[in-house]
């Protein structure tokens, strides 16, 4: 009678402790999976912004006195952006830098194609353009919203795998800490404004 009871108390904590060590990986995965729907979304309004260029590109291209040098530079940053990709199962800082890297040229790219369309009234009349114009800055905002939303859900996974003891089983499954989307070098310093 007391080996049974030694027994049960033995399969009763085993069981006891495979469903907490199930429930920890469970989860585990379920914040990866997150992470990685997340940055699919970052990807995604990414993507759109790539797929408005070209009819931007072609909209200003049709001024002839426009700088080619500037619609150049527009291409060139697309192609780089476009030629950076990350597996989200691999989002250290050195990946999340180079892809951020990469969309600000094209950012700072776009930027300066808006500052010389200034100088085109016509251009700036075209309809076209201004809804081009338009789904851009919708887009832009659309970013900022999805990398939000993705550092949102890096810090739960990160503070989940990182705290005791869930630590020890994400070493031990394999669960790394994952990379923040960091805001751009000089971004906190204002722009100097000068009349």
């Amino acid at each position: 009678m007391k080996k049974n009871l030694i027994l049960i108390g033995i399969i009763a904590l085993l069981l006891i402790s495979f469903l907490y060590v199930k429930s920890i990986y469970n989860n585990m995965v379920n914040y990866d999976e997150s992470v990685s729907e997340k940055w699919s979304q970052v990807e995604n309004v990414y993507q759109r912004r790539m797929d408005l260029i070209p009819n931007l590109v072609n909209t200003v291209k049709g001024y002839a006195d426009f700088e080619k040098q500037t619609l150049t530079d527009v291409i060139n940053a697309r192609a780089k952006a476009t030629s950076v990709n990350i597996n989200p199962q691999n989002l250290d800082a050195n990946s999340l830098q180079q892809f951020q890297a990469a969309q600000g040229g094209l950012t700072s790219a776009l930027s300066k194609l808006m500052v010389v369309v200034e100088r085109y009234p016509d251009l700036k009349a075209n309809q076209n353009f201004l809804e081009l114009q338009s789904q851009l800055e919708g887009t832009e905002n659309r970013i900022a919203v999805e990398r939000k939303k993705f550092n949102e859900v890096i810090k739960s996974y990160n503070t989940y795998i990182r705290s005791f003891p869930k630590n020890m089983f994400a070493v031990m499954f394999g669960f790394d800490k994952k990379a923040y989307f960091e805001a751009e070098q000089g971004a906190q310093k204002a722009p100097e404004v000068k009349f």
